[in-house]
């Protein structure tokens, strides 16, 4: 793991002047995209391996090659964890990484994690945690409705509920996240990340070693 990842850079310098307009539209306007296919698909392979399990329920998001979903699993033996990441491949480099050391109660989905989101509001899905580590801060603030807090998917983040977590070594997208849940009631807390807290993903770990402070923001969405 090489200590060479450069800083986040951004033509921000606080949150966006859109971000409070932007997330009030979005809690006010049902987004109503159609649903991807594959989406649909995954969803119901996700339910079917569920089946009528009574464990809570944690969802890792954005987990990548699953190194945060394993974590969490061995973490939490007494619930079921659903790793869920858009990308075959790097899906797939974790299946082969872990190989059966993949724990009984994680399954890892491939999805586009706003359309699982929202499969699950509808299916009455109610989470215990839900891990938001290192997404794409997409520091460009033309990229603003690329982040999840303003993505037009933040209700049904906010509507499956449980303890949520998210990490970033960009201070300003978990202070935007919080600004964006305090416009919807909830109260969040942002921290900086121990330094001898076990790193989570292969990006934290990263990260630390090339110096960058790291944050965290936790929220009870209930």
């Amino acid at each position: 793991m090489f200590a060479n990842s450069s800083p986040v850079v951004s033509n921000q310098t606080g949150p966006h002047e859109r971000l409070e307009a932007t997330v009030r539209r979005h809690l006010s306007q049902p987004w109503r995209a159609p649903l991807a296919e594959h989406d649909r698909r995954a969803f119901d392979q996700a339910r079917q391996w569920l089946g009528e399990d009574a464990r809570p329920l944690i969802l890792d998001s954005g987990c990548g090659t699953g190194r945060s979903s394993v974590a969490l699993a061995r973490r939490f033996p007494e619930a079921k964890v659903l790793g869920l990441d858009q990308s075959d491949h790097r899906l797939r480099r974790g299946e082969r990484r872990f190989g059966e050391a993949l724990p009984e109660n994680l399954r890892l989905v491939r999805c586009d994690c706003a359309g699982f989101w929202r499969l699950a509001e509808d299916a009455g899905w109610r989470l215990r945690r839900h891990y938001l580590l290192y997404p794409n801060p997409w520091p460009k603030s033309a990229h603003l409705k690329r982040r999840w807090h303003g993505h037009p998917v933040f209700p049904h983040l906010l509507a499956l509920g449980g303890e949520l977590e998210a990490r970033s070594n960009w201070r300003l997208y978990l202070q935007e996240l919080a600004a964006a849940l305090a416009l919807a009631g909830v109260e969040a807390s942002l921290q900086p990340l121990p330094e001898d807290e076990a790193a989570l993903t292969d990006f934290e770990e990263k990260y630390r070693l090339s110096g960058h402070e790291l944050w965290r923001l936790t929220a009870t969405l209930r």
